[in-house]
């Protein structure tokens, strides 16, 4: 059992020092995804949304998440718990001129980059691994995950410092994939887009939105709501194909070589839509709940 627990915190740490080259190398390429550096899938509404402009999409979703942070008029503490280059960040400036918005990351790259584009802005992004932050308890207000505890399994020890840090009464939003059964019980086609699309995004795993919502319960939370948004994100995960052949070509006509993470990042999105194909198995929730 010891053996085993080793081994498991080794491939953790691993699969933490394989994402973060990852990020601090293939984060720019997220600007052919989108121009505001949303690294997240977007939300379609009918006759609200463009399905053909994908930044129209992935603001929406930034969107819905803070609608469901019930933001009021006092002053509010936002967190973003894997922020990436901060493009929900400055969406929520943007829309709520009473927040303070911090962010962590692991990737050096997007904290001195992430900052720059946060610049005269009431933001800032640091350095800080999102299981284990130096933030005091009772911090904030409000906190956001968006496609980011995946990284880390969706683990429990990253929903017990959320809820350390959120004050009593604050708000926490995730929205991600999640498996709808247990890994051992997926079919062939499913482990194997499930096991790439790990592999190449640097996904320590999934789990299900069940288990999500009995460790949030089991952790104080309350008001949990999970809602299955896959047919809303759906529209956005079909852009996939084409920005991979854009990129592509793109690099080709500019003579430019395509870096080991680049390629990863464009397999990994492959893989993200060959996993939505698999219905049954793998589905695109948002959950909310109160501390």
């Amino acid at each position: 059992m010891k053996t085993q627990a080793i081994h498991i915190k080794d491939y953790s740490e691993q699969n933490k020092i394989e994402m973060v080259d990852f990020y601090n190398e293939a984060t720019e390429d997220y600007e052919f995804w989108s121009n505001d550096y949303n690294m997240h899938f977007g939300y379609f509404i009918p006759f609200k949304t463009n399905p053909f402009k994908r930044d129209s999409m992935l603001n929406q979703m930034n969107s819905q998440v803070l609608k469901r942070l019930k933001i009021g008029k006092a002053k509010n503490r936002l967190v973003d718990l894997g922020c990436g280059m901060g493009g929900t960040m400055r969406h929520a400036l943007k829309l709520h001129k009473n927040i303070i918005a911090y962010g962590v990351t692991l990737s050096g790259f997007q904290v001195q980059q992430g900052n720059e584009l946060l610049k005269g802005k009431n933001g800032i992004i640091l350095k800080e691994n999102y299981n284990n932050t130096s933030f005091q308890s009772n911090s904030f207000d409000s906190a956001v995950a968006i496609e980011s505890f995946c990284h880390s399994g969706h683990g429990e020890n990253t929903l017990r410092e959320t809820h350390r840090i959120l004050k009593p009464g604050g708000r926490l939003v995730i929205a991600d994939a999640f498996l709808k059964k247990d890994k051992t019980k997926l079919c062939k086609g499913g482990k194997y887009s499930y096991n790439k699309l790990c592999n190449h995004w640097s996904l320590e795993k999934l789990e299900t939105h069940t288990f999500i919502k009995q460790k949030l319960k089991a952790l104080g939370f309350k008001d949990i709501k999970v809602e299955d948004a896959s047919f809303r994100v759906a529209p956005s995960v079909l852009h996939v194909p084409f920005a991979i052949t854009g990129f592509i070509l793109k690099k080709l006509l500019n003579f430019k070589s395509i870096k080991k993470e680049s390629l990863h990042n464009l397999k990994g999105s492959f893989y993200a839509l060959l996993s939505g194909l698999h219905m049954k198995s793998f589905g695109y929730y948002i959950i909310s709940a109160t501390k």
